[in-house]
């Protein structure tokens, strides 16, 4: 299979400029001849169905939540990167292009770098104008700060809150055209199956939670905006509810996932503390601006730590590791997150951790609230401060910029992150890998288009911070509007599609059967057992590090634990009828099959890069070591039924930027 990435001829940076200018048009009143369905409504599902009810296209939203407002965007903390330069400190679209070319480890496609970097200044526009709270500098500019991987501030942001507040904006702007007609919500109904006619992705089937019905959805295309597949793990930064349904439903259809080894771990999380944690929290990557990431240097101080005889406060400056700042001086603790994650993990290696598991390092702001709290003492007139004034006064400062984080992480530990230093380990949080699209976000299946998290094509092996909100309305608001009418103009003679054609019909019975075949196992193990199993498979095999031996012994356990599955999952409950553990079942089992798919990617990659670290790979000093000369490519799966699943590349070509080894010393 010859796969076509679509990219325009032309220079770089004129690409997207006069590719949109001369793209095929869908008329006004053309558009309303044309149904379209997007499934997700997070922040690239809400923003593209939106701006698509507004330019007049009959759409259809679904989302399994009972509102898009419940969307897991919302989870996002940090900020929203745009090259806009408000701190005049040298950022430009070209730079931004650079840092995420670079932080990707050069795997991905240039030309969809640069158009996501040129669409950053236009969200930044269209979220203010919907009202979304951005933090705003004292004369009223909106405010900047730094995340990992860059040298400048381009991350916008309000407070520790940004997702949340840019799904309000989309949201307002869904809801808008839900009034309006242009957009037919449905809330509550999980995709199961594409559907498609003559080769064309024209319908979905879905189950409505509530009832446990299936219904047939029809449409001239399908846009999944679904997020990623992070929870094949179990223990994620995920919400629960995240799933791989919809792309893995569409990758048994014929689509292809691209790159699916490569995940993110975020180095910047509130360490596991038990068995009987369903769910990892995220502590937003905005800490490391201010605070500083440290282990002790002595074994025996760490030791004590984990035995409770000790804490952080009890170890002097000169017996702490500020193990980033040591390794990485130029960039320090703003390394991007697979280094300062990869470093993480060293230090533990070591048995330097700060926690009883021996899985922590520390996150200390103590220098920050002295730094801020002598910098407010003075500009209040207050010429020799006590230690308790600058004190009081710097937590005031770390207040205002990250109240909000500190107050969750008391809730969740029970410590106070301003008297104690927080303790935080990587865990698994966004994937870089996904559906395979072209430069119009369409899928090597016709019709089919995937949006943001769900497909695989700006971030290549590892994402900067405050990128992912960056994608997913870029993707939304900006790109599929346009790129949409390259299918959409060849189909305005198209009638409206018939939902109970013959292909539609067997795609309902299929799914059904397979909802039977798990109702009837009725063995002896819940799904949340076999998740679980799945999830410490894939950590064990596929985790932070990864070599031969552990994915070759991976991939055989996890098809031992797919025939153990279908031999002796439970699940209660009746199909016909609201149930929640049928819909564990159902995702349970995709997470089966992408779990080896996503081992078959890293044992097949023979090189380290960005999140895929093969210990087999890596430099004198430790560091990842890539194959350029083998591996510049995006490896696209193909999925098959009773076989092994095949690769298809797409041989990447960097004429902008020069391939070097990554440094952020």
């Amino acid at each position: 299979m010859k796969l076509d990435s679509k990219v325009p001829e032309g220079p770089l940076a004129e690409k997207w400029t006069k590719y949109r200018g001369s793209m095929n048009l869908v008329a006004p009143n053309n558009k309303r001849r044309l149904e379209v369905i997007i499934v997700g409504t997070g922040l690239a599902g809400a923003s593209a169905a939106a701006t698509m009810g507004e330019l007049g296209y009959n759409v259809k939203a679904f989302t399994f939540h009972d509102s898009p407002r419940r969307a897991h965007s919302i989870a996002a903390q940090g900020g929203i990167n745009a090259a806009k330069n408000y701190q005049n400190d040298g950022d430009s679209v070209y730079r931004l292009f650079y840092d995420t070319i670079k932080g990707g480890d050069y795997r991905s496609r240039e030309a969809n770098v640069h158009r996501l970097a040129e669409c950053s200044t236009e969200i930044i526009d269209q979220a203010v104008a919907q009202g979304v709270p951005f933090a705003r500098e004292y004369g009223g500019l909106l405010a900047n700060r730094s995340f990992g991987g860059v040298q400048v501030s381009r991350t916008f942001y309000a407070r520790g809150q940004t997702g949340q507040q840019l799904l309000i904006g989309a949201y307002s702007a869904l809801s808008r055209q839900i009034s309006l007609g242009n957009v037919k919500m449905y809330n509550r109904h999980e995709m199961l199956d594409l559907v498609l006619v003559d080769g064309k992705a024209r319908g979905i089937i879905t189950r409505n939670l509530l009832t446990g019905e299936l219904e047939k959805h029809a449409a001239h295309c399908v846009v999944l905006a679904t997020g990623g597949y992070g929870n094949v793990f179990y223990l994620s930064t995920n919400a629960m509810g995240c799933n791989v349904s919809a792309a893995w439903r569409a990758v048994k259809k014929g689509a292809l996932m691209a790159n699916p080894c490569f995940t993110q771990i975020h180095p910047t999380c509130i360490p596991v503390s038990g068995e009987y944690q369903s769910k990892l929290t995220l502590m937003s990557e905005s800490l490391r601006n201010d605070g500083r990431v440290w282990v002790p240097k002595k074994l025996e101080d760490a030791k004590a730590i984990q035995e409770g005889k000790k804490t952080g406060l009890d170890i002097p400056e000169e017996d702490r590791d500020y193990y980033l700042e040591r390794r990485y001086p130029a960039f320090g603790n703003l390394v991007p997150r697979d280094v300062a994650s990869r470093a993480a993990k060293t230090a533990t290696d070591e048995g330097k951790g700060v926690v009883r598991t021996g899985l922590g390092v520390y996150l200390d702001f103590a220098d920050a609230i002295d730094r801020y709290g002598k910098a407010a003492a003075h500009s209040k007139g207050i010429d020799n401060p006590t230690s308790s004034q600058i004190l009081e006064l710097g937590e005031e400062v770390v207040s205002q910029k990250y109240g909000n984080l500190f107050q969750m992480y008391e809730k969740i530990t029970g410590e106070n992150p301003y008297k104690q230093p927080m303790k935080i380990y990587p865990a698994v949080h966004y994937t870089m890998g996904g559906i395979w699209v072209d430069y119009n976000l369409e899928t090597n299946i016709p019709g089919l288009f995937a949006l943001g998290e769900a497909n695989f094509s700006d971030h290549g092996a590892n994402r900067l911070g405050a990128s992912a909100l960056m994608q997913g309305l870029a993707d939304g608001y900006f790109v599929i509007p346009y790129t949409i009418g390259q299918f959409l103009s060849n189909e305005i003679r198209t009638p409206k599609f018939d939902n109970n054609l013959p292909e539609f019909n067997a795609a309902e019975k299929d799914t059904r059967t397979r909802i039977e075949r798990l109702m009837s196992v009725n063995g002896n193990q819940s799904v949340e057992s076999f998740h679980r199993k799945l999830g410490k498979i894939m950590w064990e095999y596929c985790g932070m590090s990864r070599n031969a031996e552990g994915l070759t012994k991976g991939i055989k356990l996890i098809q031992e634990l797919r025939e153990e599955f279908y031999k002796d999952v439970f699940v209660p409950g009746d199909q016909n009828e609201f149930n929640p553990e049928l819909e564990k079942a159902i995702r349970v089992e995709d997470f089966l099959e992408m779990g080896e798919v996503m081992m078959r990617d890293a044992l097949d990659r023979n090189e380290s890069c960005g999140g895929h670290f093969r210990e087999e790979y890596r430099s004198e000093e430790g560091e990842a070591k890539r194959n350029d000369e083998d591996y510049t490519y995006v490896a696209a799966w193909e999925w098959k039924e009773g076989g092994q699943p095949q690769v298809h590349k797409e041989e990447l070509t960097f004429e902008n930027v020069e391939l070097k080894t990554r440094s952020y010393k």
